[in-house]
C-alpha cells in the first residue's frame, strides 16, 4: 500500500508529467498509428446496477438504495473495434463523432484527451488503448502500483433502517464480514447523525459507538476511516477525534466545508493528539480552482475529486497539482460501477494514488474480466483499453437513448 509516508519519501515526487509517460514505450511515438480508423456510430444508454445490500441514509440524505446506473456510450468504428465507456451525450453532440478518427483527440505526450465529450471521455480512452493493443492505464502514465488499494465505501447508517434498528450493532458486524467475503481490510464509516437525522449530542455519540463496535469486530489490522458529508462542525470534529482516538482511523472525510484555517486547525489538532488520521476532502468540487488553495497551505492530505465528474483528465491534473506538495489523491466514487473501474486505472497510472472507493455493485450487461480484490488490493487488467465487454444479449433488452450512425 502507497501512503503519505512512503510517497514523500520517494525520489520520484519531483517528476513531471513528460517523464512518467516516457515509460509508455515505443508504440506512443510510432509513425504508423492506424489514423485511417474512422468512428461510424454512437449509441447511449444507461447501464442498470444492483448493489449487493441497502445502502441507508448519510448526514445529508435519505436511504440511498439498492440500484444505481451509470450512463454509458458505445463508439463504434470501421476497424470492427469499439469504444466503451461512462458518458453523458447527447444526440447533438453524438452527431458530430461519426467520421472522425478517435486517434485525432488523444495528445499522448499530455496524457490527455480531448474533443466534445468533456469530462466523459473514457469510450474515447477505450479506443484508443484498443487501437494501440495497450491498457488504458498505461496510456495514462503507468506509474502507479501493480496492484490498486481499494476501501469498502457502503458502510452507511444502517442503524436508522427499521429492519435493523433493534439489532444494529450486529448489522455492522454482518456488513464488515461481507466486505471481507469481497476481498475488503479497509472500510470507510459514514458518521454525522446528529446533522439531520438525531439530536446532535445523540447522533455524535451514537456516531462513536458505531465507531467503536466496527473496530472491535474488525479487529486492529482492518484499516478505517470516516466520511461526516460536512456533517459536523470544526468543534464537533475534534470531540469526534478525540472519542475514536483508540480507534486508529486512518482517514478523516469531509468532517466540515473545506475551507483552509479550518482544515489546518483540525489537523493541529490531529497531530497535537499524536494521531496519524488524515484528512480528506473535495468531493463536491466542481472545478480545479478551490483545491488549489488547499494545496498551497498543505491544509489536507488527501484530495477527493469525483471521478465521474471530473473524468481522467481532471483528475489526473488534480494529481499534477497536488503532487508536489506531497498530497495523495482518492478519487470520490458512489453510485458507480464503471467509475470504480475508472479509479483502478487511475491508481496504476499515477504515483500519489491513495485508495480507491468500492460501492459493491453490479451488472449482468458488462463483462469485466481481470478485476479483483484480494487481501484490500484489486487487479486491473493489462487487456487493451479497459477490458470492458458487452453482452449483447443482455444488451438487447435495455432503452437506448441516443443511436447515431455515420
Amino acid at each position: 500500500m502507497l501512503d503519505r509516508r512512503t510517497f514523500l519519501g520517494r525520489s520520484a515526487l519531483a517528476m513531471g508529467s513528460s517523464v512518467a509517460f516516457a515509460g509508455l514505450g515505443r508504440f506512443a511515438w510510432a509513425d504508423d498509428l492506424p489514423n485511417d480508423v474512422k468512428i461510424t456510430r454512437v449509441v447511449a444508454f444507461d447501464l442498470p446496477l444492483k448493489r449487493a445490500k441497502i445502502a441507508g441514509k448519510n448526514s445529508r440524505l435519505d436511504v440511498h438504495g439498492d440500484t444505481s446506473s451509470d450512463a454509458m456510450v458505445r463508439l463504434f468504428t470501421n476497424a470492427g473495434v469499439e469504444g466503451l465507456g461512462a458518458c453523458r451525450i447527447d444526440e447533438k453532440t453524438a452527431r458530430g463523432l461519426p467520421g472522425k478518427s478517435p486517434l485525432d483527440f488523444f495528445r499522448r505526450e499530455a496524457r490527455r484527451m480531448g474533443g466534445p465529450l468533456g469530462n466523459g471521455t473514457m469510450p474515447l480512452w477505450d479506443l484508443a488503448g484498443k487501437l494501440l493493443k495497450t491498457p488504458a492505464y498505461k496510456l495514462l502514465g503507468g506509474a502507479g502500483a501493480e496492484r490498486v488499494p481499494v476501501y469498502d465505501g457502503s458502510i452507511y447508517f444502517a442503524d436508522l433502517l427499521p429492519q435493523y434498528a433493534d439489532r444494529w450493532q450486529d448489522r455492522f458486524r454482518e456488513e464488515i464480514d461481507q466486505g471481507r467475503e469481497r476481498g475488503h481490510v479497509a472500510f470507510k464509516i459514514k458518521i454525522g447523525r446528529g446533522a439531520k437525522w438525531m439530536p446532535r449530542s445523540d447522533g455524535d455519540a451514537r456516531d462513536v459507538a458505531v465507531v467503536e463496535t466496527i473496530r472491535k469486530h474488525a479487529g486492529r489490522e482492518a484499516i478505517l476511516g470516516v466520511d461526516a458529508n460536512n456533517g459536523y462542525d470544526l468543534a464537533g470534529a475534534k470531540r469526534f477525534v478525540d472519542k475514536t482516538a483508540d480507534a486508529n482511523l486512518a482517514f478523516a472525510e469531509e468532517m466540515f466545508e473545506e475551507r483552509v484555517e479550518p482544515c489546518l486547525e483540525f489537523k493541529r489538532h490531529i497531530s497535537e493528539k499524536k494521531l496519524k488520521t488524515l484528512l480528506a476532502d473535495g468531493e463536491t468540487q466542481s472545478k480545479l480552482d478551490p483545491f488549489k488553495p488547499l494545496v498551497e497551505a498543505k491544509a489536507v492530505d488527501v484530495l477527493q475529486g469525483d471521478m465521474k465528474h471530473f473524468g481522467f483528465e481532471g483528475i489526473l491534473d488534480e494529481a499534477d497539482m497536488a503532487a508536489p506538495q506531497g498530497i495523495l489523491v482518492a478519487p470520490h466514487n458512489w453510485g458507480s460501477l464503471v467509475g470504480y473501474y475508472m479509479q483502478l486505472h487511475v491508481g496504476r497510472a499515477i504515483e500519489n494514488f491513495y485508495r480507491a472507493e468500492h460501492d459493491p455493485l453490479s451488472t449482468d450487461v458488462l463483462v469485466a474480466e481481470g478485476y479483483a480484490i484480494k487481501n484490500g488490493e484489486a487487479t486491473v487488467p493489462d487487456a487493451a483499453g479497459f477490458g470492458l465487454a458487452i453482452d449483447e444479449k443482455k444488451f438487447a433488452g435495455l432503452k437506448v437513448k441516443v443511436d447515431v450512425k455515420a
